[in-house]
C-alpha cells in the first residue's frame, strides 16, 4: 500500500483567467468542491495517509483551505514561494518530506469519474517496482475531455508506455497527472520538467502505465471547467 503523495498545486493557472486571478487553479471550484479536494479525496479514498502539497500562487489560501479539511488526511507543505519548479523540480525539492518510498504524484486539474475499478486501484495494482520506475494513470483518449492537444501515450500490451505527440493519428492515451514514482529517480536542482525523465525511461523500458475504466475531466480553461461540471452533476 502506498501511503504517501504529492499533490502539485503551485501552478499559475493562466489558462483559467479570470477565475484565477484571485485564487490558484487548486481553489476553483468545481461541482461544489475544489480542484485540489477532488484530488485529494481520492488519494485518501485509496488509502494515501499523508499528502504533501507544494504551494507558490496564493499560497496562503491554498494553506488556510487545506488547514480546513476534517477528513483525518496529514497534509505537509512543501513552500515553494521563491520561485515556482515545474513538476519534476517540485518533486525534488520536497524530497526530504518525501522519504524514499514510492509515492503516488498527482495533478489537481484532472477529476474523474469512476468505472468498475477504482483508477488508483488500478494503478496500484499495476506498480512493480521491480520493472518500472514511474506508472502513469492513463485514460482512453475517448473516455476524457479537454485533452485536445497531440500529446500523450502509445502502450503496449504489458503495459509499457511510449510518450508520443503525434498529430495524425493522436495518442491514443492520455495522461491524467497522476502517476507512482520512486522518489530517487526525480533528481535536480532548480526548475525543470519530469517530461524528459518518463522519455529516458521509456527508451530503458521502465516507464507503465495503467488505464483506467472511467472518464477523466481535464479542467484546462474556463470553459472545461463549466463542461466538467456539468458531466460530473
Amino acid at each position: 500500500m502506498i501511503k504517501t503523495a504529492m499533490v502539485l498545486a503551485a501552478g499559475l493557472g493562466t489558462r483559467m483567467r479570470p477565475m484565477t486571478n484571485d485564487r490558484p487553479k487548486a481553489l476553483v471550484t468545481v461541482n461544489g468542491r475544489a480542484l485540489i479536494d477532488h484530488t485529494l479525496d481520492r488519494l485518501a479514498e485509496a488509502g494515501v495517509e499523508t499528502a504533501i502539497v507544494n504551494v507558490h500562487h496564493y499560497a496562503d489560501k491554498v494553506e488556510a483551505h487545506l488547514a480546513a479539511r476534517i477528513d483525518g488526511l496529514r497534509i505537509v507543505i512543501s513552500d515553494e514561494r521563491a520561485g515556482l519548479l515545474d513538476s519534476g523540480g517540485g518533486i525534488a525539492h520536497a524530497a526530504a518530506l518525501i522519504g524514499p518510498d514510492p509515492i503516488f504524484v498527482a495533478n489537481t486539474d484532472v477529476p474523474w469519474i469512476e468505472g468498475a475499478v477504482p483508477a488508483l486501484t488500478a494503478l496500484a495494482a499495476l506498480w512493480d517496482p521491480a520493472k518500472m520506475d514511474i506508472a502513469i494513470l492513463l485514460a482512453a483518449r475517448e473516455r476524457s475531455i479537454g485533452f485536445d492537444r497531440p500529446e500523450g501515450f502509445d502502450r503496449a500490451a504489458d503495459g509499457r508506455l511510449t510518450h508520443s505527440n503525434s498529430v495524425e493519428p493522436m495518442p491514443p492515451f492520455v495522461n491524467i497527472g497522476v502517476q507512482i514514482i520512486k522518489p530517487q529517480i526525480v533528481a535536480g536542482e532548480g526548475s525543470f520538467s519530469i517530461v524528459p525523465i518518463w522519455k529516458r525511461l521509456s527508451a530503458e523500458h521502465r516507464l507503465y502505465g495503467a488505464v483506467m475504466d472511467g472518464f477523466a475531466l481535464h479542467v484546462s480553461d474556463p470553459a472545461m471547467r463549466d463542461a466538467a461540471e456539468a458531466r460530473l452533476a
